[in-house]
């Protein structure tokens, strides 16, 4: 098809105020220009979009959080002439592609802002007509088989007839930082995705267990991260790894075996904490779903947060483990995190699944965690 733009559409930001409604706009084009070479125009709710490579611009909008759906277009001005010369054009070109046949039931929808000599239905009703004398296909205005849409815009007019589903959300980069703790599974890659949705800046905190986990555990991680990133242009996410093994030996050592599940996820999100704060991050993010494993039980959920004042989200707990998967495979980080990294040796045969507060108490004195937090937190590392 001979297209010469893009025009994205965004949903929950146009519900905002104007000026709040005006920065998310702002940053929802400096994100697209960041994710492939074009130039872009706003306009009465609309992102029109000029790619230097239009196969690059349609392939990678989708990856780019707050575009709810986008279409290519062919453009022209708002006069009966130019609108017939460009829809009998567009239509030629999908018989060819052998969209359009004479046994193609087709509507054309009619969208108008601004004023002109002519009605939405008026134009609606002439564009069929264009659409008849080139072939007679059938008009089906309530199931049609394909939908051709005329918008005209002031002096401009655009034709298309895809709407292609984005990603949704909100832009990346609205709505503050936060720290995720990143392993190489399956889950935490998901909730970085989702809060990545919701226009949050995304730093990742791998804890690095070794000498309990393989160093391919890391090289996953770095992976997943590079593959997080392609949803991320203007936001890149930022790493960071903690050497948490001699904190997770200090806990097998000297507070009851079965505690150890509880007593690694406790340091880790104090630990995050403390990373958080220190960075200006407003919020802790982790991949739990209720039940899945030992350390995801209610008790052991509410057991390991204490002590931690920052908010800490958990945007799957709600979700089954197929449904985690199902997000994991669409977003392309199911492949990487099914690779064996050799899991985590100092998991206890019998974890603790029903931790009570005080019991924690007395196995954190018993580490002296405070202690070995402030330790372990010296041990975190950028990562490029």
């Amino acid at each position: 098809m001979n297209y010469d733009l893009i025009i994205a559409r965004y949903g929950e930001i146009g519900l905002k105020s104007p000026k709040i409604r005006s920065r998310f706009e702002r940053k929802l084009v400096k994100n697209i220009k960041a994710t492939f070479e074009c130039d872009v125009e706003r306009n009465q709710g609309r992102i029109y979009i000029h790619p230097k490579d239009f196969d690059e611009g349609t392939e990678k909008l989708n990856r780019v959080f707050g575009v709810v759906s986008y279409s290519p277009a062919t453009s022209t001005h708002s006069t009966y002439e130019e609108i017939d010369k460009t829809l009998s054009g567009y239509v030629e070109e999908l018989m060819a592609e052998n969209i359009l046949d004479e046994n193609t039931k087709f509507a054309i929808k009619c969208r108008r802002v601004g004023k002109h000599d002519f009605t939405s239905q008026e134009m609606a009703a002439h564009c069929g007509g264009v659409v008849r004398k080139i072939v007679l296909a059938p008009v089906d205005l309530t199931n049609p088989d394909l939908t051709i849409y005329v918008e005209v815009r002031e002096d401009d007019t655009y034709i298309y007839h895809e709407k292609i589903k984005g990603p949704g959300g909100l832009p990346l980069g609205t709505q503050g930082k936060v720290v995720v703790l990143l392993s190489s599974g399956i889950d935490s890659p998901v909730a970085a995705y989702m809060m990545m949705k919701r226009g949050c800046e995304v730093v990742a905190l791998n804890c690095n267990n070794d000498p309990f986990t393989t160093p391919k555990a890391l090289e996953n991680f770095n992976l997943l991260v590079d593959q997080l990133n392609k949803y991320a242009k203007g936001v890149p996410i930022q790493k960071r790894v903690l050497d948490y093994g001699e904190y997770l030996q200090v806990a097998k050592d000297k507070a009851p075996e079965k505690m150890t599940c509880v007593l690694c996820k406790s340091g880790m999100y104090r630990i995050a904490e403390k990373l958080a704060r220190k960075i200006g991050a407003d919020a802790i993010v982790d991949g739990s779903s209720v039940g899945q494993v030992a350390s995801q039980t209610l008790s052991n959920i509410l057991a390991t947060r204490y002590g931690v004042d920052m908010p800490i989200l958990s945007p799957l707990i709600g979700l089954d483990k197929e449904e985690i998967t199902a997000i994991a495979k669409e977003i392309g980080t199911f492949p990487i995190s099914e690779i064996d990294d050799g899991g985590c040796s100092a998991v206890p045969k019998y974890p603790e699944t029903r931790a009570d507060l005080e019991r924690v108490k007395e196995a954190c004195n018993a580490m002296n965690q405070d202690v070995e937090i402030e330790k372990a937190f010296e041990n975190i590392r950028k990562l490029e």
